[in-house]
């Protein structure tokens, strides 16, 4: 397991795959504004379900967030579209709405920040989200990533156009968390 200062991520264990579908995917607007295409309900025990994982597939790389004090599931952590030749892949996150708001989501960038620049080799990351995800924005800011453009109008959700915003960070300025 990759441990920060709250949370831990490590391998999506079955018994997450209905917590997280419920909790994530079944929640319509969280899916819509989570996920760059339109949501779709998915049968439970699907394969094909989001959060079942494809151990064969080498460039996308889930994981189960977990509470360091008691394990307890609170959310999803991944490191997608990584390209090796470029060294360079893309992070995202969802956190049960149980979870949010206690600086969770500030401690998984930063661990998936350690995994993809000390455990992978990498040298950039980057995170796209909806201009109006404070959160993440926050989390991100937190963590080093610089603001690198706005893509105008660039996400349907739920019936509007909404601002994206690209953000980036190189493994030359990225600042390891004490104690990563």
């Amino acid at each position: 397991m990759l441990k920060g200062s709250k949370v831990g991520l490590r391998a999506r264990h079955e018994e997450d795959i209905p917590v997280l579908q419920a909790e994530l995917h079944d929640d319509v607007v969280n899916h819509a504004r989570a996920q760059g295409r339109p949501w779709r309900p998915i049968t439970p025990g699907s394969k094909a379900a989001q959060f079942v994982v494809d151990d064969e597939e080498e460039g996308h790389v889930p994981f189960s967030v977990v509470e360091l004090d008691g394990g307890t599931l609170v959310g999803s952590a991944v490191l997608w579209g990584i390209d090796t030749h470029n060294r360079s892949a893309h992070i995202g996150l969802g956190l049960l709405a149980s979870a949010r708001g206690k600086g969770y989501g500030t401690d998984v960038v930063a661990v998936l920040c350690h995994y993809g620049f000390v455990v992978r080799g990498l040298h950039r990351l980057q995170i796209e989200t909806l201009a109006d995800n404070t959160a993440m924005l926050r989390s991100a800011g937190r963590n080093g990533f610089v603001r690198e453009g706005t893509l105008r109008s660039a996400a349907w959700v739920m019936g509007e156009f909404l601002d994206e915003v690209l953000l980036g960070l190189l493994a030359e300025d990225w600042k390891p968390a004490s104690g990563s």
